[in-house]
């Protein structure tokens, strides 16, 4: 996603919901601060400290909502909704900051410097957004794969599944199982496990080292002779081949702490942004496959927590999230996101199933439905997944965007350029 290519790209890019309503006047910002506190705050705040105040009771909002939602943790609706929410607090943030700017005097030179620096922050995740959308990409290649080994089995007549067509499966399950696990993986699931059938073990130890973890199923249906190894090559990431998301991460991070007592209201603003900032890009990483991903750690817990009121919706979703990664299940997955773990889990149901139908022909009535429900199963993983990736990857490219244009029009701000 190279940053010229935000120019245009609303039209084709998915909106959850529409940015209209960001240029809202500053008497609609102070409405939304509760009424009982509505008096006290204009008398006692100006009208700058009362749009801050009101800024951060929005981000308390959206992080309540990703909380108390329907929407499972890390599955593709509730990380889109996390995209949505850090683009509805990042556009309520500059359309902010352009009023505080407008005002007689502008923002003092300390608050521009505490922008600015947020600014270079976010171009930070920048990298963050290009491995993301590469490791949707990579799910999109397992669950092609994965819809092959279930469509050849549902294709065929009630009864009439033959060895052919189990041998295509098995094929694309064999394939799938190399871009899935990697050899520190495997070494981990052969030591922790003693359930994993002949079948998926023969292959999770074939993979490569994590210097080439990453592969490209550009080969899949040709020379279905050759060895899985051979029939993939190396996905070209768009980012360069020794970066992690661990480091980025950490850089990310580096240096968010909380305002001073005596610092205004954009200090607040902006440690809200920041931190609002790193939980996103952090549940990102942990959702999707990113270069050195598993030793990303989960972001400090807010300074001075009690002091904002976003902060205890923001530390329940980092404990969550945290807890999700800690669980025996998921510790060697190649992604926190629950599609995946459901194309794991479909995709080891389906290869047992292969595994016991396949000595003897014709199938009975039994084995053959067996096979067709863990196919349909698959199948249906396979579906939400399609369903939800092309948005999904739609909505990190317009968070790249967002990011290179708020980074854009800081850097042409008159007050940024004043002599």
């Amino acid at each position: 996603m190279p940053a010229t290519d935000y120019q245009g790209s609303s039209s084709t890019h998915f909106h959850p919901s529409p940015f209209s309503s960001f240029g809202r006047s500053l008497l609609s910002l102070r409405r939304d601060i509760p009424a009982v506190h509505a008096g006290a705050a204009m008398a006692a705040v100006s009208g700058e400290e009362a749009d801050l105040e009101a800024f951060q009771r929005h981000v308390a909002a959206h992080l309540a909502d990703l909380r108390s939602g329907e929407d499972e943790l890390l599955s593709i609706e509730w990380i889109r909704r996390l995209l949505e929410a850090f683009l509805l607090c990042q556009e309520e943030f500059r359309v902010v900051v352009a009023l505080a700017r407008r005002r007689g005097g502008g923002m003092s030179p300390a608050s521009e410097k505490m922008v600015g620096d947020f600014y270079e922050r976010a171009v930070k995740a920048l990298d963050v957004c290009n491995a993301a959308r590469d490791g949707v990409d990579q799910v999109r290649r397992w669950e092609r794969l994965a819809g092959i080994a279930a469509s050849v089995l549902l294709v065929a007549p009630a009864g009439e599944i033959h060895e052919g067509q189990l041998r295509r499966s098995r094929k694309a399950l064999s394939d799938l199982s190399v871009l899935l696990i990697d050899d520190a993986a495997a070494a981990a699931a052969a030591a922790s496990s003693t359930t994993v059938t002949s079948f998926l073990s023969s292959h999770r130890n074939r993979s490569f080292g994590r210097a080439a973890a990453r592969f490209s199923p550009s080969r899949t249906t040709a020379n279905s002779s050759s060895s899985s190894s051979s029939s993939f090559r190396s996905l070209s990431w768009s980012v360069s081949r020794n970066w992690s998301a661990a480091r980025q991460l950490q850089a990310i991070g580096s240096g968010l702490t909380a305002p001073r007592g005596h610092e205004g209201g954009m200090a607040a603003a902006v440690y809200a942004m920041g931190c609002l900032l790193h939980l996103t890009t952090w549940a990102l990483v942990a959702a999707v496959p990113c270069p050195d991903r598993a030793a990303a750690a989960a972001p400090a817990p807010p300074s001075r927590a009690a002091a904002f009121p976003w902060a205890p919706p923001l530390l329940a979703l980092q404990e969550r999230i945290a807890e999700e990664g800690k669980r025996k299940e998921r510790r060697n997955s190649s992604g926190l996101l629950r599609e995946i773990h459901a194309l794991e889990r479909c995709t080891q149901r389906l290869a047992e199933a292969i595994d016991v139908a396949a000595p003897t022909f014709p199938l009975s009535g039994e084995r053959d439905a067996k096979l067709r429900e863990a196919a349909a199963e698959l199948a249906a993983v396979c579906a939400a997944m399609r369903d939800g990736l092309e948005p999904l990857e739609r909505q990190v490219r317009e968070v790249f965007h967002r990011i290179v244009r708020s980074r854009m029009e800081g850097l042409d701000s008159p007050m940024l350029n004043a002599d």
